[in-house]
């Protein structure tokens, strides 16, 4: 199945060299994130198949839109897939670790968006480029939150998705480096499951947290208007 491009309704991704696939973490954010000050420089961290970039690319008028990938595979189809969309001039994978990148590029960004690698158990499987992708001890919070406010401008704008029970740490975290939480929306399955993720919009701007809920589906595969309204310009058949 991943063998195929997956298509959305303005471009198409391959995943087959990426240890993530695409998934609902992705799309939510970057459907989610704030265009609101017409970003002209975003940054996505860890851009995996390129998702995120993507639909930002399509969602605003961005002229720069970089991404980051560490998994040599990862990258390559990042830019593959960058390559091949209406918005390849816009658009440019960097093959880097993040610390390394936050060390050299002097650039800043207005709109900075990460979907992290959060899984910290202790186990590992037999799939390092997985491992990779999938365990937090690839790029730590603190790692992440430290990077961030250093590569976002003075007025920028913040957005990642985490697990809901990461997001008070993640939170007291980005405080110590002068992040405010300025938005959550909180993501459930459906109305019987638990908070599954956070989604966090951050600035050095202090303000009142806006919070909301975001129910995904009513039934199996019978999608809520909300979600259905967040990704409705993306997913073919919403």
């Amino acid at each position: 199945m991943s063998k195929m491009p997956f298509k959305f309704k303005q471009f198409e991704v391959n995943q087959d060299q990426c240890a993530m696939k695409i998934g609902t973490d992705g799309v939510l954010l970057g459907a989610w994130a704030s265009i609101e000050k017409n970003p002209f420089a975003v940054l996505d961290i860890g851009a995996g198949t390129g998702i995120i970039g993507l639909m930002l690319a399509q969602r605003s008028h961005a002229e720069v839109i970089d991404a980051l990938e560490i998994d040599e595979l990862a990258y390559e189809q990042c830019v593959d897939n960058f390559e091949a969309s209406p918005w390849g001039d816009r658009l440019f994978c960097y093959h880097a670790d993040l610390a390394e990148f936050t060390e050299e590029i002097d650039d800043k960004y207005d709109l900075i968006i990460s979907n992290p690698p959060f899984y910290s158990e202790d186990f590992k499987t037999e799939n390092a480029q997985r491992d990779l992708a999938r365990f937090s001890d690839a790029m730590p919070f603190d790692h992440l939150v430290d990077s961030v406010s250093r590569l976002l401008i003075e007025d920028g704008t913040f957005c990642t998705i985490i697990p809901f029970k990461e997001e008070a740490n993640f939170i007291d975290l980005a405080s110590k480096v002068g992040l405010h939480t300025n938005k959550i929306c909180r993501v459930r399955g459906n109305e019987a499951t638990e908070l599954k993720r956070s989604l966090l919009e951050m600035s050095f701007r202090e303000s009142a947290i806006k919070t909301s809920e975001l129910v995904i589906e009513q039934a199996r595969h019978e999608y809520t208007e909300d979600y259905k309204n967040l990704t409705k310009e993306f997913y073919l058949k919403m």
